[in-house]
């Protein structure tokens, strides 16, 4: 029996989107980032609508990103924010981000995660966690974000982990509608 092997690649398009070297020195320009990653898996059709990337919290150097990649690969738990930590880990050769000799990183979603991305984030050793959309932007679609509760926010700042959110939230939200107007599939479950 041949057992298949699991291999997570980013679309063709991501080296045309991100700026590999860049430094986003606001939170404002990291958004701006998973929204156009967000935005260019719709008009693509390469996944889901959402978006995220691991930066340097204090520089602003980029280290990796992810966009939703359910659909196409056929794997419930590729949503961004795991593809974009999975992809940060890899990238660091640590399989935490949160580790001592390494400088805090802060994960920058398009959305506010589901219940999964949410313990993808404390497990991944993030400092912060940056949110765009709102869980209700996505549920207005269609999409079930699990057990997400306010508890769930102060949780991870219960441990060290810094939650803004709402961060040009009209702007991530506008890429839902996007998706919703495309047709793209709702996918739960």
């Amino acid at each position: 029996m041949t057992l298949p092997e699991i291999r997570i690649a980013y679309p063709p398009w991501v080296d045309s989107t991100v700026e590999w070297e860049g430094v986003y020195p606001e939170v404002e320009d990291r958004m701006r980032l998973a929204i156009a990653l967000s935005r260019e898996n719709v008009a693509r059709e390469t996944g889901g609508p959402f978006g995220a990337a691991v930066f340097e919290r204090d520089s602003g150097r980029l280290v990796a990103v992810g966009m939703n990649l359910v659909v196409p690969r056929s794997n419930s738990v590729l949503h961004a924010e795991v593809v974009a930590c999975m992809m940060a880990q890899a990238r660091l050769g640590h399989f935490s981000l949160g580790l001592p000799e390494l400088p805090a990183h802060e994960l920058v979603s398009s959305c506010d995660p589901c219940a999964m991305c949410l313990g993808a984030t404390l497990w991944s050793g993030v400092r912060r966690l940056v949110c765009g959309a709102s869980g209700d932007d996505a549920k207005r679609l269609g999409f079930d974000e699990g057990p997400v509760f306010p508890e769930s926010y102060r949780y991870l700042e219960a441990r060290n982990v810094e939650v803004v959110r709402g961060v040009l939230r009209h702007e991530a939200a506008a890429v839902l509608d996007f998706y919703r107007t495309s047709g793209g599939p709702i996918y739960n479950g």
